[in-house]
């Protein structure tokens, strides 16, 4: 008896509000416009700094310490952040950095196909699963 208020309104209440967010969501999603070249724009606007933490890892991998990979990593950051300069360029440039990484490792480092890299297996999944519900 005493539990009977949660099971009379808290579990409706919470079940017709993850309805309503579930629909808002799907059209949300459904009236969603991409801009590519926006997207693009965005990420250059960053001169680079959305990289810092990758290259953070692709130093400790080289066997960099990791408070002075963050050093090395911070400071270059700064430096692009302060005066407008290319992060990559900066880490180019950087000797320390370049003593323990490859202008290929650096490449690497810089491409956005590392966040890419499953997108097809992550729609993939979504998408078969939808479809796997739907036939259902």
């Amino acid at each position: 008896i005493s539990h009977s208020s949660a099971e009379r309104v808290v579990l409706p209440d919470s079940s017709t509000a993850t309805d309503y967010m579930l629909h808002k969501m799907a059209s949300l999603i459904d009236g969603l416009i991409v801009y590519p070249g926006r997207m693009l724009e965005n990420l250059q606007a960053t001169r680079g700094l959305i990289f810092s933490g990758q290259l953070l890892l692709a130093l400790t991998h080289a066997g960099v310490a990791r408070e002075t990979a963050y050093e090395w990593v911070q400071r270059n950051a700064m430096k692009a952040w302060d005066q407008g300069g290319d992060f990559k360029s900066l880490v180019l440039a950087d000797q320390e950095i370049r003593a323990h990484l490859t202008v290929e490792q650096i490449a690497h480092v810089f491409s956005v196909d590392t966040y890419l890299r499953n997108v097809d297996k992550i729609f993939a999944r979504v998408f078969d699963e939808a479809l796997q519900n739907r036939e259902r």
